[in-house]
């Protein structure tokens, strides 16, 4: 007996619903980036360069920059998600009448980014000196604000204080796109 497919539907028909999805995001904001690169004292600016683009955001930078977030599209996408009893780091999807599976393995393809260990970031210890402190003060939270005015104003005086910086306005300014105003705990 064949299964139906709209009868494994997360979310049935009958409960789907319009929605007007805004989400902007900031790829514009990756110049800031190359900037930031290339404002590096000469001493170590390849290095920081090579640590930038060797880290999991480094192939971001190459990207077009006027890349478009739909968030109708993954709406749409999402409403047809399928039940399935396969593993759980697989989605499967309605797209008329076929069931197509993305993994993380197409996760991975699409987006460059790789799954791994969560590290536990629940204990920080101060580093004496380190970019915390350098130029934040030692502040217990950082608005997102401040970091982009760090990233896009300040000089940096030692090696990879420009790597570390970019990456964390890359994944909080671009990627994930919270509000400016947010807080950035320790």
């Amino acid at each position: 007996m064949r299964i139906r497919l709209r009868d494994s539907l997360k979310t049935p028909e009958g409960d789907w619903y319009e929605s007007k999805l805004t989400r902007h995001n900031h790829f514009d904001a990756l110049a800031h980036i190359d900037n930031v690169l290339n404002r590096v004292p000469v001493e170590f600016a390849d290095e920081d360069r090579r640590q930038f683009m060797a880290s999991c955001f480094g192939h971001f930078v190459t990207m077009h920059r006027e890349m478009k977030f739909s968030g109708g599209i993954n709406h749409r996408l999402l409403l047809r998600e399928l039940n399935h009893n396969g593993l759980t780091y697989k989605m499967h999807f309605m797209l008329g009448n076929q069931s197509v599976r993305f993994s993380k393995m197409e996760f991975c393809m699409i987006t460059g980014l790789r799954f791994g260990v969560v590290p536990d970031t629940t204990k920080y210890a101060s580093v004496e000196n380190g970019i915390h402190e350098r130029y934040f003060l030692g502040a217990d939270e950082v608005l997102l604000e401040e970091i982009r005015g760090v990233v896009t104003g300040a000089e940096f005086g030692k090696a990879y204080d420009a790597v570390k910086l970019c990456l964390l306005y890359m994944l909080n300014w671009i990627l994930m796109r919270v509000d400016e105003r947010f807080k950035i705990p320790i």
